[in-house]
């Protein structure tokens, strides 16, 4: 008859070999984020939060179901769906958004295109590199109004530097009204928009680089790659879910911008860089349609994700490919 080996003697406070031992209350509650003095040092970060962000974007949701008007002395009643059945008939709010989607479109992908050669650029062992590095987030570090000011002198007819900077060269005889050209108001704008914006792409993708391994790259050369073949082979892949996330960032930042376009054009000439958040703002502070405004706002969130879903959804893809 064989015996079986005796079961070990537990050791206090341990559980058997290969089972961690059982946790106390306390433990089980700090692993599920209950631990009152963690909340406790959360409130501080949590309460502005909740009632600079979380709540006027509930109050906005739940204006997007009312008929709510500026100077209505009757009480607001609650109309479902209507605002949203109004607004897939309207065409300016249709036309807003499309002139939003080539705007941010356009500016993602300059953005993107000219970070990239500047970060490539700056991440070269070049004398003076931390002087080129600062310069280059002085845009960043500007307020969107002093940058929309500056560049309304800049783009001004008659005393603006660059009419009379194209006017020497021989470019152009005459000066041209660039904001109030219906055919160059908005790549005027998306021009500023690209300055404006480049900086902050240039840092993360400058990061990116950054942690690129030198070993892949040196590697990558002594197998007679060219400048090209290492960067298509060793770190674009490496760079790339920086790209992916920076990228779907930018997207929603320029899809919602509002300051710089306002103090450039205001919208104008005739709705041609309206873009959606404008509009949205004349509805609501120009003709006192708040439950209408809060519903496109709303309609502009629903339409953004949606776009961004699918795009990040395809980017997984081939990335697990």
């Amino acid at each position: 008859m064989t015996l079986l080996p005796s079961r070990a003697k537990a050791v206090p406070g341990q559980g058997n070999r290969g089972t961690p031992p059982p946790r106390t209350p306390a433990q089980r509650k700090r692993a599920l984020g209950l631990d009152r003095g963690a909340w406790f040092l959360l409130l501080p970060a949590l309460i502005p939060i909740l009632v600079l962000s979380v709540g006027p974007l509930l109050y906005a949701v739940s204006l997007a179901f009312t008929d709510a008007q500026a100077g209505r002395t009757e009480p607001t009643q609650f109309v479902g769906l209507l605002n949203f059945t109004d607004l897939r008939h309207d065409t300016l709010f249709w036309d807003s958004f499309r002139i939003g989607m080539v705007w941010a479109l356009c500016v993602t992908t300059l953005q993107f295109l000219l970070a990239l050669g500047l970060a490539l650029l700056l991440n070269q062992n070049l004398r003076l590199r931390w002087l080129a590095r600062t310069l280059a987030l002085v845009p960043w570090a500007m307020p969107e109004v002093v940058v929309g000011v500056m560049w309304r002198l800049v783009y001004h007819q008659d005393a603006g530097i660059l009419n009379q900077t194209l006017g020497q060269l021989g470019i152009i005889d005459s000066n041209v009204d660039w904001l109030t050209s219906l055919s160059l108001a908005l790549p005027s704008v998306i021009a500023v928009g690209v300055w404006a914006g480049m900086p902050q792409t240039t840092v993360v993708l400058l990061a990116g680089l950054q942690n690129v391994p030198v070993e892949l790259r040196e590697a990558a050369e002594l197998d007679g790659a060219g400048a090209w073949r290492r960067f298509a082979a060793v770190t674009w892949p490496a760079i790339r879910p920086v790209v992916l996330a920076i990228t779907a960032l930018n997207f929603i930042w320029n899809f919602n911008s509002f300051g710089l376009v306002y103090v450039l054009t205001q919208g104008g000439p005739g709705g041609k860089t309206r873009l959606p958040m404008l509009f949205a703002y004349e509805e609501a502070f120009k003709y006192g349609q708040y439950g209408y405004a809060a519903a496109m706002g709303l309609a502009m969130v629903a339409l953004i994700a949606v776009l961004l879903v699918l795009f990040l959804r395809r980017r997984l893809k081939e990335d697990a490919r």
